[in-house]
């Protein structure tokens, strides 16, 4: 697996950029604009839809959906306590369910929700299909799931860095998780933040799907790779911190390089 896609990396990486999350990550990787462009999948026709959002951080995903449905229908979960805190002092949170948890083995019952939503938490699932699957026995029949990741960079530099950090999918791995799992009618949409120009390749994607009939996926998985529970060794605890180090470097590198790309875009739109 790649760097910081591993549960515990992952939940330490956000144990510490949980606090400048919503002033210095959002504006550059995930944009108001573009979350509306992704949460169009989701079909929120009734406020009274049962909808949880998986991987929800600091909530900013939740805040467009609970312009939609009303907070005490929609669940919060996340394996980051952290975050979670954070997104309880928005007020616009403060009547919606949060809940610690795990996207690959979700802490819900079965056939419980109208609407599954993942945005920016699919790249580091150690285990991509095994959360989709989750995603599938929650939902009711007719349900949807949205999920949104990122798509591999054309930049030489931002691809480098994107082979040892996180999971990149292609778009034919989404669709294939999601028709493995069971869902059907498929659709896509491509989302991208104002700074990104690169014709040679899409910045990511938001894919969404309806489960058509009750009970848990029809696909067939192994044991987990992972759990958050389990002991680490002191040679494990070696390795994870050399790769949490490693991982936090070639993560922090992609701030600079988004936020000049996003001041060239910024100094081109006054010129």
């Amino acid at each position: 697996m790649r760097l910081i896609q591993h549960k515990k990396e992952a939940y330490w990486f956000y144990r510490f950029l949980s606090i400048t999350y919503d002033r210095w990550v959002n504006p550059l990787f995930w944009t108001p604009q573009m979350r509306s462009q992704a949460l169009r999948l989701a079909r929120f026709d009734q406020p009274s839809l049962a909808t949880v959002d998986v991987g929800a951080g600091t909530g900013f995903t939740t805040e467009g959906i609970v312009r939609q449905v009303a907070p005490e229908n929609v669940t919060m979960l996340d394996q980051s306590p952290h975050q979670l805190a954070r997104a309880a002092a928005k007020p616009p949170l403060r009547s919606c369910r949060r809940l610690e948890g795990d996207a690959e083995a979700l802490p819900l019952e079965t056939d419980s929700f109208d609407r599954y939503v993942s945005a920016g938490s699919i790249e580091y699932w150690p285990e991509p299909q095994r959360a989709v699957a989750e995603a599938y026995r929650v939902l009711r029949p007719g349900g949807v799931a949205v999920f949104v990741g990122p798509l591999p960079p054309a930049n030489r530099i931002l691809s480098w860095l994107s082979k040892q950090w996180m999971l990149f999918p292609r778009e034919s791995d989404y669709r294939a998780w999601l028709a493995a799992a069971g869902f059907t009618e498929i659709v896509t949409a491509y989302v991208a933040p104002g700074w990104h120009r690169d014709r040679r390749s899409p910045y990511g994607l938001a894919i969404a799907g309806t489960k058509p009939s009750p009970g848990p996926s029809p696909v067939r998985l192994p044991a987990p790779r992972e759990r958050l529970d389990e002991p680490m060794t002191p040679g494990r605890r070696l390795r994870f911190a050399a790769r949490f180090l490693a991982g936090s470097a070639a993560g922090a590198a992609f701030v600079p390089i988004a936020a000049a790309l996003a001041l060239r875009e910024r100094l081109g739109r006054r010129s």
